[in-house]
């Protein structure tokens, strides 16, 4: 007879039980035991960690873990909605909420933690919920609708997180935080301070250094504001706590496990409980350094270990690094070893930029030593400087916290790390790790460095070896680059004839790919004149290369409608203009909204109505603002000269002259431009890839500069420029911009990619050094001289005008899931909501 496979019993099936199973699936256990898991959730497994990414878009069926296929593969029987309920060590069974009595021979207790809730009054309303699981998401989603006001209960990262997502459920959204700054644990005061600045600016309401006293309710039970410890009160509909959580240890309290003072399954260094039987990883185990560790990185590790002790292999958990890296509302937030300087003697480098949002401070020892950071609005430097932690960087501190191009040149780069240095903290992956494979996903499935968290995924792109085949995709062995040389020498107007001539042998005859269509449709817009094509993007071929946006004219919203962004050059506008813009609005029922880049966007149109509502902007002189396509976009301007008593020079006349000189010009990724009318900034300029400030002499060209998701100022490339000089000089840069960038890169990231930096760009475009620019400046004129509106020219050709319809065999019926409800005067996207309880698939 057959003996039975030893049992092993998970309690918990989240982010580490699933890494647990992995671990025993990687060291063949799951061939040698017979595994059984129990599971509180409906669902199994998935990533907490992006849990907010389902406000974004993201599916539960998106945040799954489980590979298809994993368990039936590996024998594991899963229990969904099934929790344990009693361990019986010594008759070694788990005893779950439907009776189930499944027998053990070794048990691992997963069972993570629960929602700490504050004894408040109230804290039981109808509306008050905590935020946690996917079922915590979408009962909040459902209570939200058709409500306005929302309050978050903590200001830490979840909290943080949770606020994020009511506001994106349109509630105006409080956060309470306790602390005198958010984020207590992770940021000092001066990155708590900036990132308060940021979110204040998202129109979130932020309250620090206060406690919530109680939750007010109405006669029906339900909430209706919170009163806080300073006297003050909130009137909020819903209410979220996220205040911390405490270990889920309540099973082994009950069977007699010891347990530390304030919580958490005490275990020694091989994740073993005071039963040598019984083990525990994650949140719900206090480490042998007395620890309870929150983070995934650490459940994973002590997973692995739990799994390695079980085979009778050497391996211990004896603490882990709390370095974190998080993007919260849009912020980038990082904070790695001694963040608060807590070490004796040390001393702090810091860069602060209070109208970015920028905050950056290194930690450092009087010898040199880097003991940590703190980085708030732009934590790019995260993957390099958190490796380095303990060691004497390789440059001055200094060096490492200045934005790029108010410092000396720094070319610090993964290469300047140890092998030994840890480059994935969730799977505890070294360099030399990482340097051993030879493509990402080589090293995603060998070291499973990058599929946690992701933020170490730029520094994996630099340490592996540039690809042995350079070409744009697998249709053609050029750059980006290379077939902007090759369309521009050989006069080239079509995509096929690039693929039939230059592409691979067996890409040619093809229909080209998602990758190549777009980018060589590009080239082609941008060259227009110069190779004798079409500088409309819709007609014949060109239409069938074309992103989304470009296809309809207009940017593709969530719920499937469409925006319209008529062009405002420079910010300037009549009221006659303004009044048209609201008569339209009015007239076809469209969200409007002020942008940062100084225009008004329309948001609601059905594909079928774009016609009809460009027709009222261009009869009222409007045109098109580009805003779908990789293009120039604003050009913003300060009031300038004409009436700030502070300016030297007629800002708004330049911004409407370069906006309308530039208008239309397609680039590899979008352009944005500012002028400023005198250093006082306030059209920002040096956040734009070029940027215009006036002096009493003429004007200073910034380029480079980006204040999106990873912020960089500009660069100096000329000073005191007659209004001629500039605009020759911006019409060299852009030209040799679109000549040599990469697909979809920014000026910021071609800049620091290109070899020379800005001493080259400038020996390029100011000196000549490359005999380039009297054709550069052919190419702008060209473009300049034929520019012509194409949603004007749209408007003029019936054929054109028939691909606006949602259906084609049904051209006159607009598409009945565009929907849309009232909010704050205006409407928004009437969007699904997942049903709770519905099916698990």
């Amino acid at each position: 007879m057959t003996e039975p496979l030893p049992a092993i019993v998970l309690i918990g099936h989240g982010m580490v039980g699933q890494r647990y199973l992995e671990a025993l699936a990687e060291r063949g256990a799951t061939a040698t035991h017979r595994i059984t898991v129990l599971c509180e959730e409906p669902r199994p497994a998935y990533d907490r960690v992006h849990l907010t990414s389902y406000f974004s878009g993201s599916s539960p069926e998106d945040l799954a873990l489980v590979p298809a296929g994993f368990l039936a593969e590996h024998g594991i029987e899963l229990h969904l909605g099934d929790p344990a309920e009693r361990i019986d060590r010594e008759a070694r069974t788990v005893t779950s909420r439907s009776g189930r009595v499944v027998p053990y021979d070794v048990l691992v207790l997963a069972t993570g933690s629960y929602p700490f809730v504050p004894p408040v009054p109230g804290k039981d309303a109808r509306g008050c919920f905590v935020y946690r699981t996917v079922e915590d998401l979408l009962a909040i989603e459902a209570y939200a609708r058709g409500r306005t006001s929302g309050a978050v209960v903590g200001g830490g990262l979840l909290g943080l997180e949770a606020a994020g997502a009511l506001k994106g459920l349109g509630l105006s959204t409080h956060v309470v935080e306790f602390a005198p700054r958010l984020m207590p644990v992770q940021v000092d005061e001066g990155g708590g301070a900036a990132l308060l600045r940021t979110i204040e600016t998202m129109g979130l309401s932020v309250h620090t250094g206060v406690g919530t006293q109680a939750v007010l309710t109405g006669e029906d039970g339900a909430v209706t504001g919170m009163s806080l410890s300073d006297g003050s009160a909130l009137d909020t509909e819903l209410v979220v706590f996220s205040a911390g959580v405490r270990p889920r240890d309540q099973l082994a309290r009950d069977c007699g496990l010891d347990v530390g003072e304030r919580g958490g399954i005490r275990v020694d260094a091989r994740c073993r409980t005071s039963d040598p039987r019984v083990y525990a990883v994650g949140e719900c185990a206090q480490a042998v350094d007395g620890r309870v560790y929150g983070l995934v990185a650490p459940g994973y590790e002590m997973a692995e270990t739990a799994a390695d002790d079980l085979l009778g292999r050497e391996r211990e958990f004896t603490g882990a690094d709390l370095s974190t890296k998080l993007k919260l509302l849009g912020v980038d937030v990082a904070s790695f070893g001694d963040a608060h300087g807590t070490a004796e003697g040390s001393l702090d480098v810091v860069w602060s930029d209070s109208r970015s949002g920028i905050y950056k401070k290194l930690v450092m020892s009087a010898e040199g030593v880097l003991l940590g950071g703190v980085l708030v609005g732009d934590a790019d430097a995260y993957g390099l400087l958190r490796p380095l932690t303990g060691s004497v960087p390789p440059v001055a501190p200094e060096q490492l916290v200045l934005p790029a191009g108010l410092g000396p040149a720094t070319r610090l780069g993964p290469s300047a790390l140890p092998d030994t240095a840890v480059i994935c903290s969730c799977h505890n992956v070294t360099k030399k790790a990482v340097t051993a494979c030879s493509t990402l996903p080589e090293v995603k499935k060998c070291t499973k460095a990058g599929t946690g968290c992701g933020g170490c995924l730029k520094v994996i792109g630099q340490l592996l070896p540039p690809a042995a085949d350079p070409g744009l995709c697998g249709c053609f062995p050029y750059t980006r680059a290379e077939l902007y040389e090759i369309v521009r020498t050989r006069r080239l107007a079509s995509f096929r004839e690039l693929l039939d001539g230059h592409g691979r042998l067996e890409a040619r005859g093809g229909e080209g790919c998602e990758v190549c269509k777009p980018a060589v449709g590009s080239i082609i817009a941008s060259l227009a004149p110069a190779v004798g094509a079409s500088g409309y993007v819709l007609d014949g071929e060109q239409a069938a290369l074309q992103d989304t946006n470009d296809h309809f004219l207009a940017n593709l919203q969530r719920n499937g409608s469409y925006s319209v962004v008529p062009r405002i050059p420079g910010g300037e506008i009549t009221p006659e203009k303004l009044i048209v813009i609201g008569e339209v609005a009015r007239d076809f029922g469209l969200y409007t909204k002020i942008t940062g880049g100084q225009r008004i966007d329309l948001f609601g149109a059905r594909v079928d109505q774009l016609p009809a509502i460009w027709a009222r902007l261009v009869e009222a002189g409007f045109e098109s603002g580009h805003a779908y396509g990789k293009a120039l976009r604003t050009v913003k301007s300060c009031v300038g000269q004409t009436w700030c008593r502070y300016g030297v020079q007629d800002s708004v006349r330049m911004a409407i002259g370069l906006e309308l000189r530039y208008r239309g010009l397609r680039a590899p990724h979008k352009l944005k431009s500012a002028v400023s009318g005198c250093t006082r900034e306030c059209a920002e300029a040096q956040s734009k890839d070029f940027g215009v400030i006036a002096t009493a002499s003429g004007w200073n060209l910034y380029v480079g500069g980006n204040g999106g998701a990873v912020p960089r100022h500009a660069d100096l490339l000329a000073q005191d420029l007659s209004d001629a000089e500039l605009v020759r000089l911006i019409d060299r840069f852009l030209m040799f911009y679109i000549r040599t960038a990469d697909r979809l890169e920014r000026t910021s990231t071609w800049l620091e990619r290109l070899e020379g930096g800005l001493d080259h760009l400038r020996d390029v475009v100011v000196h000549d050094s490359l005999g380039l620019c009297a054709e550069l400046e052919s190419l702008m004129a060209e473009h300049v001289a034929h520019y012509r509106d194409e949603w004007a020219e749209t408007l003029q050709d019936p054929e054109r005008l028939r691909r606006f319809v949602s259906f084609v065999n049904a051209p006159g019926a607009p598409d009945p899931t565009v929907r849309f409800v009232p909010e704050r005067d205006q409407v928004k996207p009437d969007l699904a909501v997942l049903t709770i309880g519905g099916p698990v698939r």
